[in-house]
């Protein structure tokens, strides 16, 4: 089975990535990866927080 993230094959990755060099240039990028995969990082932070949250109200409410 294989796997279509947001209707986008192999071409049209590559593509995207060569205008993103071209557009930052070879040296950003792996500034730009970090940044990347900070943000990520905060977001699933973020969202296992509000997750605990959630679950240790509802542990504390009797029903």
């Amino acid at each position: 089975m294989q796997t279509v993230f947001l209707f986008i094959s192999g071409p049209e990755i590559m593509v995207i990535l060569l205008i993103v060099v071209m557009v930052f240039g070879a040296d950003k990028i792996p500034e730009i990866a970090r940044g990347l995969g900070k943000g990520i990082r905060q977001v699933k932070d973020a969202t296992n927080d509000i997750k605990r949250e959630i679950k240790d109200s509802s542990d504390n409410v009797a029903i």
